[in-house]
This record gives C-alpha cells, sequence and structure tokens, in this order.
C-alpha cells in the first residue's frame, strides 16, 4: 500500500475516552501519528471542498460531526477497526482535490477497506468513481438525492447537480447501471427521465419508497457505491442555513437506507455530501454522526451471501413465461431470505459481467414472473448484458 498520508491533515477534534465508546477505540490521525492501516477496517475522510458550488462561503471547515461520532457507543457485533484518516484539505486547483481523493480511495479499497468520505459537494462522487479505475471491473452507482444530476454532456465544467454526465463522458467507462433512491418530480426534468430510460438506469422515487421502503433494497444491494445528498432530507429533519426543503426524506428513514447498505456485501465506498460549513444546527451534526453509524453497524452484519460461484446454500426457482423464450431464474438465500435473478449474457463478456448477471430483487419479483411478468430489474439488466 502506498503512502496516502501524504493527502491528509490531522484532525483537532479530542476523541473521547469513555469506556465502550467509538472514542475509545477508533485510530485517529493526530499531529504525527498517521494510523496503520490494517486490512478489512472502515475509514472517515472529511473533505471540505465546496468550490463546485454557487455559493461562496467565508468558512469552509466545519467537522463537528466527529466529536458526536466518538461519543457514540460502539454496537454489539462490531468487529472492524474504525480509523479517522484526518481531512483532504481543498488543493491550489479543484483537480488537485479530486486526484487525492481518488488515490486515496483506490488505495483503501485495494486493501478492502471501506471509505467514508464525509463533507464537500456531490460531485467528489467523480472523484471516488475515478478511484475504482485501478480495480479495471464495471461497477454500480446508487445516489439517494432529490435530483438526478445527470447535468449537461455537453458543457465541459462539472457541478454539484450534474456529476453524472461526467462520469457518463469519463473514458473508459467502468459504469454499469446507475440507481436513484428519493428524487421527487419539481426537481428532475423530462429530458432526464427520458436519458434515464435510455440508459435502462433506475429509480425509486420518494413516494414509492414512502409506501414500501423494501423497494429501495435491492438498488442498495446492488451499489459498489453510494452517495448521499444531505439536501435530500427534509429541512426539518437536518436543520441549517442551507437546507430548506419541505419534502425530503426523514432522519429515520435515511438512517434506515444507510444502515441497509452497510449490510450489502457488494459495497465498497460511501459518501455523506453537500454538507456545508456555515450555518448548521448541532442537532444536524449529530444527525451526520448517526448515519455513520448505522452505516458501520450494517457492515458489521453482512452474511457474505452474495452468490458468486458455489450456490448450494440457495434455493433455485426457475420460472418459464408463455411466449417468451428465456427462462428466468431465481436465487433464495438460505443466510437472510434474500433473493436474485439470474440473466444471461453473452459468453465471451464473461469477464466484464460476472458480477452484474445476478441482479439482486425482492419476493415481489418472483410474484410477477409466476404471473407471466417479466420483472422490470431483469428485462434492463437483459437490455444492458446484450
Amino acid at each position: 500500500m502506498i503512502d496516502i498520508s501524504i493527502y491528509f491533515s490531522p484532525v483537532e477534534i479530542e476523541a473521547t475516552k469513555k469506556e465502550g465508546t467509538i472514542g475509545s477505540l477508533i485510530k485517529i490521525y493526530t499531529e504525527d501519528n498517521f494510523p496503520k492501516l490494517n486490512k478489512n477496517g472502515i475509514a472517515l475522510l472529511y473533505v471540505p471542498e465546496f468550490r463546485n458550488d454557487v455559493k461562496e462561503f467565508k468558512n469552509t471547515f466545519n467537522d463537528n460531526f466527529r466529536k458526536y461520532f466518538y461519543d457514540l457507543y460502539v454496537g454489539n457485533s462490531w468487529s472492524h477497526q474504525i480509523y479517522d484518516c484526518g481531512t483532504i484539505l481543498p488543493g491550489k486547483e479543484i483537480e488537485d482535490t479530486y486526484f487525492a481523493l481518488s488515490q486515496v480511495v483506490a488505495e483503501l479499497i485495494k486493501e478492502n477497506i471501506i471509505p467514508i468520505i464525509i463533507g464537500g459537494t456531490q460531485d467528489l462522487t467523480y472523484s471516488v468513481y475515478k478511484g475504482y479505475e485501478k480495480l479495471e471491473q464495471m461497477i454500480n452507482i446508487c445516489s439517494v438525492d432529490h435530483k438526478l444530476d445527470l447535468g449537461n454532456p455537453d458543457d465541459d465544467k462539472i457541478n454539484k447537480d450534474g456529476y453524472m454526465s461526467k462520469i457518463l463522458t469519463h473514458r473508459p467507462c467502468y459504469l454499469f447501471n446507475h440507481s436513484n433512491i428519493g428524487c421527487q418530480a419539481p426537481f428532475v426534468n423530462k429530458n432526464e427521465i427520458d436519458l434515464f430510460e435510455k440508459l435502462y438506469f433506475d429509480i425509486c422515487r420518494l413516494g414509492e419508497f414512502n409506501s414500501d421502503f423494501k423497494k429501495a433494497e435491492p438498488h442498495l444491494r446492488n451499489a459498489d457505491i453510494l452517495t448521499l445528498d444531505l439536501q435530500s432530507i427534509r429541512s426539518s429533519d437536518f436543520r441549517g442555513k442551507h437546507y430548506d426543503s419541505p419534502n425530503g426524506f426523514y432522519a429515520e428513514q435515511i438512517c434506515q437506507i444507510t444502515k441497509y447498505a452497510g449490510i450489502s456485501d457488494k459495497l465498497t465506498s460511501f459518501g455523506i455530501f453537500n454538507l456545508y460549513p456555515e450555518g448548521n444546527t448541532e442537532s444536524s451534526d449529530h444527525l451526520i454522526a448517526q448515519i455513520i453509524w448505522y452505516f458501520i453497524d450494517g457492515v458489521s452484519q453482512r452474511k457474505g451471501d452474495f452468490p458468486i460461484g458455489s450456490k448450494k446454500d440457495y434455493t433455485k426457482f426457475l420460472v418459464n413465461l408463455e411466449d417468451f423464450k428465456e427462462e428466468i431464474i431465481f436465487y433464495k438465500s438460505d443466510k437472510s431470505d434474500r433473493w436474485w435473478m439470474e440473466v444471461p449474457y453473452p459468453p465471451q463478456k464473461e469477464s466484464i459481467y460476472e458480477r452484474h448477471h445476478l441482479v439482486p430483487c425482492d419476493y415481489q419479483d418472483y410474484e410477477k414472473a409466476m404471473k407471466n411478468e417479466v420483472p422490470n430489474l431483469w428485462w434492463k439488466t437483459y437490455q444492458k448484458l446484450g
């Protein structure tokens, strides 16, 4: 592992040492003491980069969430070592910040350390994505956001509400799928919806989520990267000068989402973005700490049942549909009762699509197939694999 400490400045908030708290066990970068990072850990990184926002701030640094996080108690089943690597300060140019973050993410993922990136605007998702380039495998991104953030593909300038176009036009492209949880119709134009459908991306609208939160679970289970826009939380639950939307997720829903994401065996990085540095309340900083806590609690409860290789511990279901040449195969995990669908792909593309032809789904998808309906997730994946 290359030395990533060169990208960080140390943490200045002192951790509590109260027995049983995170602060008594976490390894923190303080002064000249950068922690030795071992495999299979979880690492916090704070990145206060806001230059791609239309707003300007007198102060761009606010890591108060740290003191609240350190004060929380460790979960019952936690076994991962937690690190706080410190802060990646903005570089001379914004591209310098992007480069530093992508390098750090790449090194941590190679060591099976899950980075939790907190802070700046959501265009930092592009840097996280670039960190996966060295893996040379197709990946999935899931955004928890009230917008789709596609932006204008013809615009060279990236911004916090248009980072996806930069990812889509980046070459080589390693994006297989993108899914959104929580988009709201007033914030999405028709062209974005049309493009999402053309690319066979997935949307779970806020109304759908509120009617049944389990609709989001397959999208979370299918993601390698989770990116959370804090402006998708309703202002009554996340208070601050720059959070004014009356509609959005409740605080407990966001914690529920991040816990489900943590449980996913596939997910390897998590970004919490648009944490503005000015005008936030203490309760908002405390919510950031709890979001991180629930994500780590989810990681501690992973089942290790993503169906790669032998499927002897799964129940297999075969469904034949009328007037449909493909047989739809379902697998149900005996460990967690979770479901997957198997989607066929050209054999010469096995090395590219091996991680993507088993699609997370739920029991309702199996029921649809039994009623002679092709599940939407199956069909979208089939189009992309063909």
